[in-house]
């Protein structure tokens, strides 16, 4: 496994092509895209947003949406990242988790890591993020990592709570 990143728990890695099971295993679960305007439903589907989106965003931005894998076991638990929009100043955070592993912190301890990397490695002047607004845990996950709420935005036809964060390492 080609590492990325880690923390004390998770290992961060860059999806590849054969990684579409991970995407549909992940997306299959209806709780986990409750919240979420891109269901994917087969294993098709999942390596279509693969190669056309995730995969793109490691060589147009030198980052992306990273496979989160538990350091102890190397399990799959979900992914972390950054995501360049075009409508957006800054890159957006974003995380999805398996249900299995909600209520570990696991998505606190990527998110922090996650902004950490942006802002140090990448110095990135800001990160952007947002949270449909029923999904109190998502959005409690972006106040835990210092991010500021800034207001209630329509994204891809979904209600959010939005949030950003300035680097903190910027002087400028």
């Amino acid at each position: 496994m080609d590492i990325l990143f880690d923390t004390p728990r998770l290992i961060f890695r860059e999806f590849n092509e054969t990684d579409a099971h991970l995407v549909y295993e992940l997306n299959s679960d209806p709780q986990v895209t409750k919240y979420l305007h891109e269901p994917i439903v087969s294993e098709e589907l999942a390596k279509e947003v693969l190669h056309s989106i995730i995969l793109p965003q490691y060589k147009e931005n030198n980052y992306g949406r990273w496979a989160v894998y538990l350091k102890n076991s190397k399990e799959f638990i979900g992914w972390c990242g950054l995501k360049k929009r075009s409508e957006r100043e800054f890159p957006d955070l974003g995380y999805r988790f398996m249900t299995r592993y909600w209520g570990n912190g696991y998505a606190t301890e990527a998110a922090l890591q996650t902004l950490e990397y942006g802002f140090k490695l990448l110095q990135l002047k800001g990160i952007f993020a947002a949270a449909h607004i029923d999904n109190v845990a998502s959005w409690k996950i972006l106040e835990k990592c210092g991010m500021e709420f800034t207001g209630f935005q329509t994204i891809d036809n979904t209600p959010t709570r939005t949030y950003t964060k300035l680097n903190p390492y910027n002087s400028n």
